[in-house]
């Protein structure tokens, strides 16, 4: 078997995937180096991630080293991948998905509920905290970067009260200690792709694309591609408040879909069942737009532009 090089971000959970699809590799057979490569989101670390707004910036120059050859492939959070991939780029697989919830974290207190008025939540992400907002309007909400281990020792030094943490993430580090409830995802719309993690490779590399097959789970790539179906439709990136998730049964999907102001003032929510993933994402979006989708989300972009319709 010839050597496989994987490209990755450096953060722990980063390390943790990386390393995953490395083992579920090497019992194919296959030799496996991991070269970890500094994105934009790594470097940029003193602002929320939605005031940064650039889409890739998880990935940019992950794909520019796939795109050299330096890297035979790449593993990213799905959620964290463009909809529209560059050209010269495939999605070669999508695995098995994790437990796709967002989960409230506290030293004191047992969940959302219980949090006293005014208290100090953290999370740099738009769609928690407007579906946070909406939940509990008086809450304050702060940006909380860094990988998992520094997010955790904040809330733990006492910097808030609770933090919003995808349970994939820590399910796969081991570090649930502090959880203290799981957010239904009726109630937190997880981000398109959550819990799941897409291998990338060049566009028409057959013979890889075979190699990674084993790992492309039936399921979790129909549930993934109708969300970010849903996110394409509306324009949006994945720091923007959008929620998507879609569970498939019997051969039938079902989309969630949300749109919210960040401040939670306004929440427009759409569920839709359906067969063909992509078809179902795009009527989702429709929907959402034709009940004023587009107003939230010019003013999340800060500038008039006209969404895909």
């Amino acid at each position: 078997m010839t050597l496989l090089r994987i490209g990755s971000r450096g953060s722990q959970l980063a390390l943790w995937q990386a390393n995953h699809i490395s083992a579920l590799l090497r019992e194919r057979g296959h030799q496996v180096d991991i070269e970890i490569i500094k994105t934009t989101g790594d470097i940029i670390t003193g602002v929320a991630l939605a005031k940064v707004g650039a889409k890739g910036m998880f990935t940019k120059e992950i794909e520019d080293a796939l795109a050299e050859g330096r890297v035979d492939l790449a593993v990213h959070s799905l959620k964290d991948l463009p909809t529209e991939l560059p050209a010269g780029f495939e999605l070669a697989a999508v695995t098995r998905r994790e437990y796709p919830n967002d989960v409230f974290l506290s030293v004191r207190y047992s969940g959302i509920a219980a949090l006293p008025q005014g208290a100090r939540v953290g999370t740099s992400s738009l769609r928690r905290q407007a579906q946070l907002k909406t939940l509990r309007p008086d809450l304050d909400i702060h940006p909380l970067r860094g990988n998992v281990d520094t997010r955790i020792r904040k809330l733990e030094e006492g910097g808030y009260d609770a933090i919003i943490l995808a349970a994939a993430g820590l399910n796969r580090l081991g570090r649930t200690e502090l959880v203290r409830e799981v957010i239904p995802t009726e109630t937190m719309c997880p981000a398109a792709g959550q819990g799941a993690l897409g291998i990338e490779i060049r566009a028409g590399d057959t013979g890889l694309r075979a190699s990674l097959s084993f790992l492309d789970d039936h399921d979790a790539r129909a549930a993934t591609a109708c969300e970010r179906a849903l996110l394409q439709s509306l324009g949006g990136g994945c720091q923007v408040p959008i929620g998507a998730f879609a569970t498939v049964t019997g051969g039938k999907l079902t989309l969630q879909a949300v749109v919210a102001r960040p401040d939670g003032s306004r929440i427009l929510r759409e569920t839709l069942s359906g067969t063909d993933p992509l078809t179902l994402g795009a009527d989702a979006g429709k929907l959402l737009l034709r009940k004023g989708a587009d107003e939230i989300l010019r003013e999340v972009y800060g500038e008039e532009r006209t969404l895909r319709p």
